[in-house]
C-alpha cells in the first residue's frame, strides 16, 4: 500500500495568529537524504503551514535554525531558540524568551524522549534518571514554567508513546517514563482548567522517523510489530503533527486532560 502523502491543498488557517511553542522541534541527524522528517520538526512546519507562528525550540543550535528555516519557507515567523529542557534555567529561559519575541503564548508542544537500557538487569540507575529526566521531568518543567506565560484559553500537548500503555519496549525507564505522561496531562489539565487552557497527550505507535528507524534497527522485535498494525504501515510525522494541530486548535475546545493514540489500531488488538 503506497503511503499517503502530507495534505498541501487543504486551505490553511487551523491556528492562524497564534503563537506556539514547540520544545523538542529539530529531527535527529541522519546520513540518509531521504530521511522522515521528526514529529517535532513535522509539528512545527505543519503549526506554521495552519498560520501560527512558531518558537522552535532543541537542544542542538542547528536543528533548532534548520527547523525555524523550514517554518519561515511556509511563510510564518520561525523563532530558533537553545535550551537543555531537562535545565531547570534553561527550561524557564526559552519560554522567557519565546514570550519576549512573540509577545504571547497560545500554545506548548512538547516532543522530547530517549530510551536506555535493557531489562532490568541491564538497566543502570544512571540511564534510568538520564531517561525520566528527559521523558518526565522535561516535560513537568516546560508545562511549569509556560502554564503562566500562556494565554487564556491556551493549549499544551504533550506527545508520548503507546509504551505508555504498555510494556513496549526493552527499556523499563522508557516505559515508565511515558506511562507518567498521562498522569502528568490530567494534572496540568486541571490546574489550567480555570483559564480555559487544556493539556492533552498525543500517543504515537510507531511511527517512521529517524529516531523510530534507530530503534528498529537495534530491536528486530520492533521491526516485526508491523505486520501487527491493522492499517498495515507506519505512520509519518505529519500525521502524528495532524493530531497535535488539531488539539491546539479551537475545533478541541472542549477536550482537556485526554490521550489520543495515533498508532494505526496497533495498541486495539
Amino acid at each position: 500500500m503506497p503511503e499517503p502523502q502530507h495534505a498541501t491543498t487543504r486551505p490553511a488557517g487551523l491556528l492562524t495568529g497564534r503563537n506556539i511553542l514547540v520544545i523538542g522541534a529539530g529531527t535527529r541527524p541522519a546520513d540518509d537524504p531521504r530521511a522522515p522528517v521528526g514529529n517535532g520538526r513535522a509539528v512545527a512546519v505543519l503549526a506554521a503551514r495552519e498560520g501560527a507562528s512558531v518558537a522552535c525550540a532543541d537542544i542542538s543550535p542547528t536543528a533548532a535554525a534548520a527547523t525555524a528555516a523550514l517554518v519561515g519557507e511556509e511563510g510564518a515567523r520561525g523563532l530558533p531558540l537553545v535550551g537543555d529542557a531537562t535545565d531547570p534555567v534553561q527550561s524557564a529561559a526559552v519560554v522567557a524568551e519565546a514570550l519576549r519575541e512573540l509577545g504571547t503564548l497560545d500554545g506548548l508542544v512538547v516532543n522530547v524522549g530517549i530510551g536506555l537500557g535493557a531489562g532490568l538487569s541491564d538497566t543502570s540507575p544512571q540511564q534510568w534518571e538520564r531517561v525520566l529526566s528527559l521523558n518526565l521531568s522535561a516535560p513537568f518543567l516546560a508545562a511549569k514554567y509556560a502554564l503562566p506565560a500562556l494565554a487564556d484559553g491556551g493549549s499544551i500537548v504533550f506527545v508520548g508513546s503507546v509504551a505508555g500503555l504498555r510494556a513496549a519496549t526493552n527499556s523499563p525507564a522508557y516505559d515508565s517514563s511515558k506511562a507518567g505522561l498521562f498522569g502528568l496531562t490530567r494534572h496540568v489539565a486541571k490546574e489550567g482548567g480555570p483559564r480555559g487552557i487544556r493539556a492533552n497527550l498525543v500517543v504515537p505507535g510507531l511511527i517512521d522517523t529517524p529516531m523510530g528507524r534507530e530503534a528498529s534497527a537495534r530491536r528486530a522485535s520492533r521491526a516485526g510489530s508491523f505486520s501487527r498494525i491493522p492499517l498495515g504501515r507506519q505512520g509519518t510525522g505529519w500525521e502524528v503533527a495532524e493530531a497535535v494541530a488539531f488539539l491546539l486548535s479551537e475545533r478541541a475546545s472542549y477536550i482537556t486532560g485526554q490521550s489520543l493514540v495515533v498508532d494505526g489500531g496497533l495498541s486495539a488488538v
